[in-house]
C-alpha cells in the first residue's frame, strides 16, 4: 500500500493525471512527471467538453481570494451546496475600516448623495455603539486581577460587535476565501455572471479571468527573489517556475446562466396571483412545516422562492395543497419554460426531504445557518417588508449583566433610529432600483428562508449552533429548531445534545 499528498502540481494537470487512474495502470508519480499543461489541455477539450465526462472538474480543485466585494455580493457567491470557504467575520473585525459598495445601478446623483448618506450614517451609528458597548461590558465584567487586560478588553469587544453587527448594511465590504472543484467553480462562475446586480456579474467576470492568469505562487515568489535575476540562466529552473493558470480550460465556456433569473421573472407574478389576498406570516422565528408529497413540496418551493411578499412556507403550502392538475401544471411548466440543454432543474426541485424548517431570522444569523451545507436552502428575496426584532429584547438577551445599564443608556433606541432610516431609505431605492435596494438593508432585517434537510443534519446543526459562546441570535433561532423537531420526533430528539440558550452564556468566553 502507497499513500502520499500531492503538492505543487497545476490544478488542471492535477485532475488529468487522477482521471488516467481509469485508463492507465501508471501511478499517480508516473502520471504526473510525464504530463504537460499542454496535454492536460488537449485531454480535457476532449474528455471534458467533447465527451461530457464532468466529474473529471472534480479532480481540480482552486482556492481562490475574492476580496472588497459587499455582503449582498458575498452571500450569493458562497450559495453553492459544494463549497468550501471562510469570510470575514463580524465578530473579530471591526468593519468600519472596510467601507461600503455603491452599486453601478444607481446613476442619479441625488440617489447616490441620499445613499452614501444613509450608509454613512450606518457606519458612523455602528462604531459609536461599538465603543459604548463595549466600555457598558468593561464596567459589568471587570477583568479578573492578573488577567491581560487587552485579551480581556478584546473578548468584550467581540461581544460588543455581536449586536452593533446589526447595524452594518449589506453593502458593507467584506472578504471571502473558497476552495471549490473546477466543476463547481464553472457553475458558480456561469451563475454570478447571470445574475441581475451588475456586482455579481463584475465578480463572476473576475473570477473566470482569476482562472485564467497566472495565480499568486508564494513559493515562486520566494525562489525568484532568492535566485535575484538569475533564474533565466538555468533553463531547466526557469520551466519549473513558469507561472501557472489554475484552469484555463474548465472555465473557458462558464457563460452567463440566463435560465434561474428568467424562472423566477416567470414565476413571481404567478407567485403573486396564486397568494393574493394572504397577509404574510411573520410571528415564528422557526417553523417545521408538515412533510407534504414531494410534488406539493416542489410546487410550493418554487412559488416560495418566488413570492415578493415573503409568506411563509406554511402559508403558500396551503396554497399549492389546493390547486387543481391544470394549475400545478402552469407553475412547473413556468418554471422549466427557459431551461436550456445544459441547465440542471432548479434547486427548488431537489423535493423530497423528511424536514423543512422556515426560518425568520436577522440577516446577520442568517449569514451563520447559511453556512450548513449538507440541506437545500429556498432563500425568498430580500426586503424590509420583515422588519426587525425587537431591540430591548435583543440587549437583554446579548449583554447579560450589562443589559440593565444598557437600556438605562437608551441603546435600543441607538439602534432603532438608524435602523428604521435605513430601511425607509431601502424602500425608497428599491421603488427605482428593485434589487440595488437591498444594499441599504442593515443585518437586523429580517430574512426568510426554507431549510431542507435529514435527520442527522437536523441533530448536527442544533448541537453545534446552541453552543455557548456563539451569537445569541443563531444559538435561539437554533434552539427553536430543536424545540419544534422534538415536538414531532421526541425520541429522536432525546439523543441531541442541545443547549438552552436561556439558561446563560459566559459573556467571556468565545
Amino acid at each position: 500500500m502507497q499513500v502520499y499528498a500531492l503538492t505543487g502540481v497545476p490544478p488542471e494537470v492535477q485532475a488529468y493525471a487522477m482521471a488516467k487512474y481509469s485508463r492507465s495502470a501508471q501511478s499517480l508519480r508516473e502520471s504526473i512527471s510525464e504530463l504537460s499543461v499542454q496535454r492536460a489541455e488537449q485531454f480535457l477539450n476532449t474528455f471534458y467538453f467533447q465527451y461530457g465526462h464532468r466529474s473529471i472538474a472534480d479532480l481540480a480543485h482552486i482556492a481562490l481570494a475574492i476580496e472588497e466585494i459587499s455582503i449582498l455580493a458575498a452571500i450569493r457567491v458562497v450559495d453553492e451546496p459544494l463549497w468550501d470557504g471562510q469570510e470575514r467575520s463580524t465578530r473579530y473585525q471591526d468593519f468600519r475600516k472596510s467601507g461600503y459598495h455603491t452599486p453601478d445601478e444607481i446613476t442619479d446623483p441625488e440617489q447616490r448623495r441620499r445613499y452614501a448618506d444613509t450608509a454613512t450614517a450606518l457606519f458612523s451609528a455602528y462604531h459609536a455603539l461599538t465603543t459604548r458597548l463595549t466600555d457598558l461590558l468593561a464596567d459589568a465584567y471587570p477583568a479578573d486581577a492578573g488577567a491581560d487586560a487587552a485579551a480581556h478588553r478584546r473578548t468584550l469587544r467581540a461581544r460588543a460587535f455581536d449586536l452593533a453587527r446589526y447595524l452594518l448594511p449589506l453593502a458593507t465590504r467584506t472578504s471571502v476565501g473558497q476552495v471549490t472543484s473546477a466543476r463547481v467553480l464553472e457553475r458558480q462562475i456561469a451563475r454570478l455572471r447571470g445574475d441581475h446586480l451588475a456586482e455579481l456579474r463584475a465578480i463572476g467576470d473576475a473570477m473566470r479571468a482569476a482562472c485564467r492568469e497566472p495565480g499568486y505562487d508564494l513559493a515562486r515568489e520566494r525562489v525568484l527573489a532568492a535566485l535575484n535575476g538569475h533564474a533565466a540562466a538555468l533553463p531547466a529552473l526557469a520551466d519549473a517556475l513558469a507561472p501557472v493558470l489554475p484552469a484555463p480550460t474548465l472555465v473557458k465556456y462558464a457563460e452567463p446562466a440566463e435560465y434561474p433569473a428568467r424562472a423566477r421573472a416567470e414565476l413571481a407574478p404567478i407567485a403573486a396571483r396564486l397568494l393574493d389576498g394572504i397577509e404574510p406570516c411573520r410571528t415564528a422565528t422557526v417553523d417545521l412545516v408538515p412533510t407534504p408529497s414531494a410534488e406539493i413540496d416542489a410546487l410550493t418551493a418554487l412559488l416560495y422562492g418566488a413570492d415578493p411578499a415573503g409568506r411563509s412556507y406554511r402559508q403558500v403550502q396551503s396554497v399549492v395543497e389546493g390547486l387543481g392538475a391544470g394549475e400545478r401544471a402552469d407553475v412547473l411548466d413556468a418554471a422549466f419554460r427557459h431551461r436550456g440543454p445544459h441547465d440542471e432543474w432548479p434547486r427548488a426541485l431537489h423535493a423530497g426531504y423528511p424536514l423543512t424548517f422556515d426560518i425568520l431570522v436577522d440577516a446577520g444569523a442568517f449569514r451563520d445557518l447559511h453556512r450548513h451545507r449538507r440541506c437545500v436552502q429556498i432563500i425568498q428575496p430580500f426586503t424590509a417588508a420583515h422588519g426587525f426584532d425587537d431591540m430591548e429584547a435583543l440587549v437583554r438577551t446579548g449583554l447579560g449583566r450589562a443589559a440593565d445599564a444598557a437600556i438605562a443608556a437608551g441603546i435600543p433606541a441607538a439602534l432603532t433610529t438608524p435602523l428604521n432610516a435605513a430601511a425607509a431609505a431601502s424602500i425608497q431605492l428599491a421603488t427605482d432600483h428593485h434589487e440595488a435596494g437591498a444594499y441599504l438593508l442593515p443585518l437586523a432585517t429580517r430574512v426568510r428562508a426554507a431549510f431542507k434537510m435529514d435527520l442527522a443534519e437536523a441533530a448536527y446543526i442544533t448541537e453545534l449552533r446552541t453552543k455557548p459562546g456563539g451569537h445569541f441570535s443563531y444559538r435561539r433561532a437554533a434552539f427553536e429548531m430543536y424545540r419544534s423537531f422534538a415536538a414531532q420526533h421526541p425520541t429522536l430528539a432525546r439523543h441531541i445534545r442541545v443547549t438552552d440558550p436561556a439558561v446563560g452564556d459566559d459573556m467571556l468566553a468565545r
